[in-house]
């Protein structure tokens, strides 16, 4: 039993380390052209921001998520989760970044209970113990319910050009 739990405790010191290891080292960072949507989203909960964009290339069931750039501002669990989304989906089709991020939901949603397949998710996966922490949960979403609504606004520009967003 006592294994177990330094096991456990080995496992959330990693997790914690990630966590603030992309808190302390942001990736993609920053707002960047070109873009095709941009989304800002609050939690008014800790007034964690964010500003994201979202670059896609493609169209239909060939588009790819060619960029996520973003500026934020709050918490070590939004920011860091936010620098491990961007690492996760840039260079994926989006059905398949679509997929990653019903994971990370999944795994977000389960109260602790869900195993995460680090397969998929990743550094995504230090954020399983977030999801114990219900207040917290929202936090490492934040961005990740901002990149699928900017991805959803640009796919609707990509499928449906006008002159405006030519």
């Amino acid at each position: 039993m006592i294994a177990v739990s330094q096991q456990q405790a080995d496992l959330d010191a990693m997790y914690q380390e990630i966590i603030l290891d992309h808190y302390k080292n942001p990736q993609n960072e920053g707002l960047r052209d070109p873009f095709e949507a941009e989304v800002h989203h609050v939690n008014p909960t800790c007034g964690d921001e964010v500003t994201l964009r979202v670059h896609v290339s493609g169209a239909g069931d060939d588009a790819v998520v060619a960029d996520v750039s973003y500026d934020a501002e709050g918490c070590s669990i939004s920011q860091a989760a936010t620098s491990v989304m961007t690492e996760l989906l840039i260079g994926r089709r989006v059905s398949e970044a679509m997929g990653v991020h019903e994971q990370f939901l999944e795994l977000m949603q389960g109260r602790g209970q869900v195993e995460p397949d680090e397969d998929v998710l990743e550094d995504g996966v230090a954020f399983a113990g977030v999801a114990k922490f219900p207040a917290r949960v929202k936090c490492a979403l934040l961005s990740w319910m901002a990149w699928k609504d900017a991805t959803a606004q640009a796919l609707d520009r990509a499928d449906n050009p006008t002159e405006e967003n030519r």
